[in-house]
C-alpha cells in the first residue's frame, strides 16, 4: 500500500470514527432523554399515588383510658397520621405537664367563673372557638386574650371537615382566622377538628394553611348541657386520668367543669403536675 493510498485509508477510517461518534452521542441523548421521561412519569406517578394515600377517609378521634396515670392509647396509626402532618395529641411521658383546653361552640354562661378560676389558680388555657362564639361574645373573646390565654381555630360553623371540600375547608379555617385578626389583631395558630373528625386530607390542608392540629389526651362526656355528670364522680375521672403530657379536653359549657374546676386545679398540682400553655408543649 503506497502513501496515497495509506492516506487515503486514514482518513476513511476517520470518517467512519466520526460517524460512529456521532452516532454514540445521538444514542446518549435519546438515553437521557429517556431516563428523564421515566423520572419524570415515575414522580407523577408517586404524586398520584402520594395523593392517593392522602385519603379523604373520615378518622374519629378516640382514646383508649390506661391506670396508673399512665399515658392512654390513642391509636397508634391515627397518631401517625396526625403527627405527619404536625399534630399534637400526647406531650412528653417524662414530665408531669398539663395542657389544658376548652372547646367553646357558643356561650352558655360559665366561661367568666371559669376565666376567674384559672385567673386565681395563675393557669393559662387554650380556648377552641367558633364564628357563633365570636360574634356573640366578643368581650369574652378580648378578656380571654387580655388574660394571656390562648384562642384557638374551632372553624366557622362546626362543621366535619372531611365532609367539606377543600374550598370550603379553606373558607371554615381562614374566614373565622381573618375575623379574629381582624377585631382583635390576633393570629390564631391552632386548630381542633370539629367533633373530633378529621382525615389526611383535611390535614394536609390545615396545615398549608399554617395551623397547627391540636387533638386530646383526656375527655369525658361533660357538653350536654340537658344531661350534666355527677361533680363527685367527674372530678374523680379527671384525677384519676391524669398523665404526663395530657392535653385535657373540657367544655366550657358544662356547669359540672365550671363547679369542680377549682379543685381539679389544686388536686393536680398537689400531685406534682405543672399546667403549661400551647406555647410550651413539649
Amino acid at each position: 500500500m503506497n502513501s496515497t493510498e495509506i492516506s487515503t485509508y486514514k482518513k476513511g477510517e476517520l470518517v467512519i470514527m466520526k460517524k460512529i461518534q456521532r452516532r454514540l452521542i445521538i444514542i446518549l441523548i435519546v438515553a437521557i432523554f429517556s431516563l428523564s421521561y421515566l423520572a419524570i412519569n415515575k414522580e407523577e406517578q408517586y404524586i398520584a399515588t402520594n395523593s392517593e394515600v392522602l385519603s379523604n377517609k373520615k378518622i374519629g378521634w378516640g382514646i383508649k383510658r390506661n391506670e396508673n396515670h399512665e399515658q392512654p392509647d390513642v391509636g397508634s396509626s391515627n397518631k401517625k397520621v396526625l403527627e405527619e402532618n404536625g399534630g399534637i395529641c400526647l406531650g412528653n411521658p417524662e414530665k408531669k405537664y398539663l395542657y389544658l383546653t376548652f372547646d367553646e361552640g357558643y356561650e352558655a354562661g360559665y366561661t367568666p367563673q371559669i376565666l376567674e378560676t384559672l385567673k386565681e389558680n395563675q393557669v393559662k388555657a387554650t380556648f377552641f372557638i367558633t364564628a357563633h362564639y365570636v360574634n356573640s361574645q366578643p368581650d369574652l373573646v378580648k378578656q380571654i386574650i387580655e388574660e394571656g390565654h390562648i384562642i384557638a381555630n374551632h372553624t366557622v360553623s362546626h362543621k366535619s371537615m372531611p365532609d367539606l371540600t377543600e374550598e370550603k375547608i379553606k373558607t371554615e379555617v381562614m374566614e373565622l382566622h381573618q375575623v379574629i385578626n381582624e377585631k382583635f389583631n390576633y393570629e390564631m395558630k391552632y386548630i381542633r377538628p370539629p367533633k373530633g373528625e378529621f382525615s389526611q386530607k383535611t390535614l394536609q390542608v390545615t396545615n398549608q394553611l399554617g395551623y397547627k392540629t391540636v387533638m386530646w389526651s383526656f375527655a369525658y362526656e361533660d357538653w350536654n348541657e340537658d344531661k350534666q355528670p355527677d361533680e363527685q364522680s367527674s372530678k374523680k375521672k379527671i384525677l384519676d386520668n391524669l398523665h404526663n403530657g395530657e392535653i385535657m379536653l373540657l367544655h366550657g359549657n358544662s356547669k359540672t367543669n365550671t363547679n369542680i374546676l377549682d379543685s381539679v386545679i389544686k388536686e393536680a398540682k398537689n400531685m406534682g403536675y405543672e399546667f403549661k400553655n400551647l406555647d410550651e408543649f413539649e
